[in-house]
């Protein structure tokens, strides 16, 4: 009897379930450039007077500098995630499906955002700009991943 594909043979991955480590990686790179970069402007520059009406509820710049290296390694694992997540879910790439989900992986973050305004004193100002900077952010992170990756393969499209 077969359970599960399992039967003491061992099948051989078919040409299209096999991932393009080599697109993959720089896809993912490319994400985390533009995830990391859009953060600084977003959240350091523009929403930097924001946060600064509630200096309660972050870091001062000494501890801030002492956790950076938290910030980066949150960045890799958004950026890997949505690179992986696109690559599975969207095989074919392109910058339209990709950028799709995206947006439905923004729109999962927003919820946390806004439990956040419900338990913490955080203005409204922040809440707004933590959704938009969201969903541009992983909107165009991932059109980034899907025009990257992008299979050549008329089989997959």
């Amino acid at each position: 009897m077969k359970l599960f594909g399992l039967a003491g043979t061992q099948q051989e991955p078919q040409p299209k379930e096999i991932m393009d480590w080599k697109k993959f990686f720089i896809a993912f790179v490319a994400a985390f450039g533009f995830l990391f970069l859009f953060g600084f402007l977003w959240y350091a520059i523009l929403m930097h007077g924001a946060h600064q009406e509630v200096p309660a509820l972050f870091r001062t710049e000494s501890e801030f500098k002492e956790h950076f290296l938290w910030l980066v390694l949150g960045h890799i694992v958004m950026a890997f995630f949505l690179t992986l997540l696109c690559v599975r879910f969207v095989p074919a790439g392109g910058a339209g499906p990709c950028a799709l989900l995206g947006l439905l992986i923004a729109l999962v973050y927003e919820g946390p955002h806004l439990i956040t305004f419900a338990v913490q004193p955080i203005t409204i100002k922040i809440l707004c700009g933590w959704i938009v900077g969201s969903l541009i952010q992983f909107i165009v992170a991932g059109a980034t991943i899907g025009t990257i990756y992008k299979s050549s393969s008329p089989a997959t499209r």
